[in-house]
């Protein structure tokens, strides 16, 4: 059975989040011996969307922004976010830059922070060339010009 459009990415991402909070009862009973297995089940519901649906995300945000279009010379691309910071969000972001530039980059690195006594809280979105947090590096010239939200 094969789910188009809105529905499959509403499926996917409920998915996703029933697991990881199934994901999240079992590691309390596994006496944490699963780690952070829910936050990789999400996480992995967000990168399967992304790697689903990513041109038509990319082609939708380009048609709603198209007032404002990138030039000739630059490039547009959906890749998630990886969350690193004071929540574990997760979703995805569409980066925007030289298509050689583009080309390189894997994912969008959320780091957060709160500044004055938490009266500000920030959120850094980083274009990076792994989908892995720990061996990840900025690519240079790229920038994030929309967020993506996935109700679930």
């Amino acid at each position: 059975m094969k789910f188009s459009g809105k529905k499959t990415i509403v499926a996917a991402a409920l998915c996703g989040f029933l697991a990881g909070n199934f994901a999240s009862a079992t590691t309390v009973n596994a006496g944490g011996l699963l780690g952070g297995l829910g936050s990789i089940l999400k996480a992995g519901g967000i990168f399967w969307v992304v790697d689903q649906y990513g041109e038509e995300l990319n082609t939708f945000i380009n048609k709603l922004t198209s007032k404002y279009a990138v030039s000739e010379e630059y490039s547009t691309k959906v890749v998630p976010i990886l969350a690193v910071g004071t929540k574990g969000y997760v979703g995805a972001a569409q980066i925007s830059g030289p298509k050689s530039m583009v080309d390189q980059c894997q994912a969008a690195l959320a780091l957060e922070g709160d500044f004055l006594n938490r009266a500000f809280r920030i959120q850094a979105l980083i274009p990076v060339d792994s989908k892995d947090p720990s061996k990840c590096q900025r690519v240079q010239g790229v920038g994030v010009s929309a967020k993506i939200d996935v109700a679930i």
